[in-house]
């Protein structure tokens, strides 16, 4: 099966090209990418069976590159960061998915399921698996329960050590216990900015920039700007 690994981490894709050659369950790798753009012109010129898919990638999501093929006559195993309790919210028993860190005997069962049972994406998957996602927010594996957090309500994350805390608009605070750099990247493809090594700040809830280092948000808290991030922060402001 002439099989595609579009992922934005080169390590990622290594590691599930060395598995499956490992595995050796007929899988033959023909390229490689880690964007919208890249997995496009790879489709296109490659004609893959199969796509290990990440769900984040550098110039946007799965849904992105999904969302601009005509005909889609390839299996998708999507690859995904989200943590086994959300993932279980989310599967609906269409698609396969793989969890990051992928895991030898995971992949093989994903496998498995494809050759055997799989049929290759249609339309109405791709909107069951899209609204499963729930690109619009980010779930919180929390003690004896899942929080889902929608991007629009949430105004800004603040790092504590290995815990992070998910400041919202009316005024709840929830905990994680994973470090901040865990939640950036799904993040960052929203409306959120890292201001400061302990802080993502959504920037619709941004009333005033202090030129002497400081966000004011329209609650009144106070964020600190790092001078390392300050250029990033005035452009992305005055995009």
């Amino acid at each position: 099966m002439r099989t595609l690994i579009v992922d934005d981490e080169v390590y990622i894709r290594k590691g599930l090209i060395s598995m499956i050659e490992r595995l050796d369950k007929g899988l033959k790798i023909i390229g490689e990418g880690g964007s919208v753009e890249e997995a496009i012109k790879l489709n296109e010129s490659l004609q893959p069976e199969l796509i290990f898919l990440d769900i984040n990638l550098k110039d946007g999501n799965a849904f992105d590159f999904l969302d601009n093929i005509n005909h889609i006559n390839f299996h998708v195993v999507f690859v995904t960061a989200y943590d086994e309790y959300a993932l279980q919210a989310l599967k609906n028993g269409a698609v396969d998915y793989i969890l990051k860190p992928v895991d030898i005997e995971e992949l093989s069962v994903a496998i498995d399921k494809v050759m055997d049972h799989c049929q290759p994406l249609n339309t109405l998957t791709i909107a069951n698996t899209r609204n499963q996602f729930s690109l619009d927010k980010i779930v919180l594996s929390l003690q004896g329960s899942l929080q889902f957090i929608l991007y629009k309500d949430l105004m800004y994350c603040k790092s504590d050590g290995g815990y992070t805390s998910f400041h919202l608009s009316d005024k709840r605070v929830f905990i994680a216990s994973k470090p901040i750099k865990d939640f950036e990247k799904q993040l960052s493809q929203s409306t959120f900015i890292r201001t400061h090594q302990s802080y993502l700040v959504n920037t619709t809830y941004i009333d005033k920039y202090d030129k002497t280092g400081y966000l004011y948000l329209n609650n009144g808290s106070v964020i600190p700007v790092s001078n390392r991030k300050k250029d990033l922060v005035i452009n992305r402001l005055l995009k």
